[in-house]
């Protein structure tokens, strides 16, 4: 019987030491997970004349806040999308007024104006941009206040082959 419980005592002692070793593991998962989360909330440090607007925010669901940025740039005429900056252009080579300037090989196709075809504008978007049926008629929406950007730094051959196509729908765009 001694020999019995000396075995059950050290399989005990075993199965102690293992849950031992797992809760050590879990707490250090625990310990990361908590610092990761620590060093996201410290990055950012709102002003106190932002933090009731930014506590509000915080309270609001995706979709509202979606809707509040739509509103916000109907407001003030704005965009959140990223801007396109051109690079300047470089000094002219050579000196003589009969060359040719190097061709332009990456445009951006702009749509200025939607015309009486709004749907298949908005499907000549969807096309092109591979984006959803809202976010493509906000866009073609948008384009009648100020022109909106279809397709950036595409090669000439495609630019021509999306002007055409919305040509084709009714809609007016520009290459840049």
């Amino acid at each position: 019987m001694a020999e019995e419980k000396t075995k059950e005592d050290k399989s005990q002692e075993e199965l102690e030491k293992k849950e031992e070793v797992k809760e050590k593991a879990d707490s250090k998962e625990a310990d990361k997970v908590e610092k990761k989360e620590e060093k996201k909330e410290e990055k950012i440090e709102v002003p106190k004349k932002f933090k009731a607007l930014v506590e509000e925010i915080e309270k609001m669901s995706v979709l509202d806040l979606s809707e509040l940025v739509k509103i916000l740039e109907k407001k003030f005429g704005v965009s959140a999308a990223q801007q396109v900056v051109a690079a300047p252009a470089g000094p002219a080579t050579g000196g003589e007024a009969g060359e040719q300037k190097e061709e332009k090989s990456a445009f951006n196709v702009l749509l200025t104006a939607v015309g009486e075809k709004k749907i298949e504008v908005i499907k000549a978007v969807r096309d092109v941009t591979g984006k959803g049926l809202k976010d493509s008629k906000d866009l073609v929406d948008a384009a009648a206040s100020s022109p909106q950007t279809i397709k950036e730094n595409a090669k000439k051959e495609e630019a021509e082959e999306i002007k055409k196509k919305f040509e084709g729908a009714g809609a007016k765009v520009e290459l840049k």
